[in-house]
């Protein structure tokens, strides 16, 4: 007979089932920690070398066109995760972090996806040294940054209430959330299950979204996902 899923274990069991549960989560997080370490200390040294070919007396040699065939090589190699794009991302962040010693391995190369948008120094470095600090998932960082907190913190003049109302609805990341990460599994060269990403229930509920505004008529319209308002 197949027990259900809530039902309770026996008292003397729950114990077992806790330690063994408190050892799986240390294991899941530090085989994460590995993962994310070695990612960026690779997606850097790609950069880096990209960068360096592509400056002086390379210019000429190694062009534009050197990342094409980096990017046709590596993914018949090694799969997806090596277009032309994120070559050129990860370029970008030997750019802005050239030093690698102070790149910090508490964020995840998604962090650092989301904080390479940011045009200015100061705004960058100030989300950088928040999300470490408060221990900012990606979807918390980018909630931060879409409700213009450094924007709002550089006005405001009760700069401690901002922080404030700006910690509310802050979301914690789970450990089973972290192998989440599609560019876990493009550097592992792991097949990615698409029912993870959130981008999946996305595209759902917008088609739904569209179809039900279409039914209601004139007056009505769809501008777009993702739009920022500021007010």
């Amino acid at each position: 007979m197949t027990k259900q899923k809530n039902e309770k274990l026996p008292v003397d069991i729950q114990p077992i089932y806790e330690n063994i549960k408190e050892k799986l989560v240390v294991a899941r997080n530090k085989i994460y920690k590995t993962i994310n370490s070695e990612i960026i200390d690779v997606y850097w040294y790609i950069g880096k070398t990209i960068m360096e070919l592509q400056e002086g007396e390379n210019r000429a040699k190694y062009g534009s066109a050197m990342i094409q065939l980096l990017s046709e090589k590596l993914s018949e190699e090694f799969g997806s995760g090596f277009s032309t794009g994120n070559l050129s991302q990860m370029k970008k962040f030997y750019n802005h972090f050239p030093i690698l010693q102070t790149v910090s391995k508490e964020l995840s190369w998604s962090h650092y996806l989301e904080l390479l948008r940011i045009d200015t120094q100061e705004e960058r470095d100030f989300y950088l040294k928040e999300s470490i600090n408060s221990n900012w998932s990606l979807r918390e960082l980018k909630r931060q940054r879409n409700s213009m907190l450094y924007n709002r913190l550089l006005i405001s003049t009760d700069k401690k209430y901002v922080s404030e109302m700006a910690e509310k609805g802050q979301i914690i990341k789970e450990t089973k959330d972290i192998v989440k990460n599609p560019y876990i599994f493009e550097f592992l060269g792991l097949k990615e299950n698409t029912s993870y990403l959130e981008s999946t229930l996305e595209k759902a509920l917008l088609s739904h979204l569209t179809e039900f505004l279409l039914e209601l008529g004139k007056g009505f319209s769809f501008v777009g996902n993702q739009v920022r308002i500021t007010l």
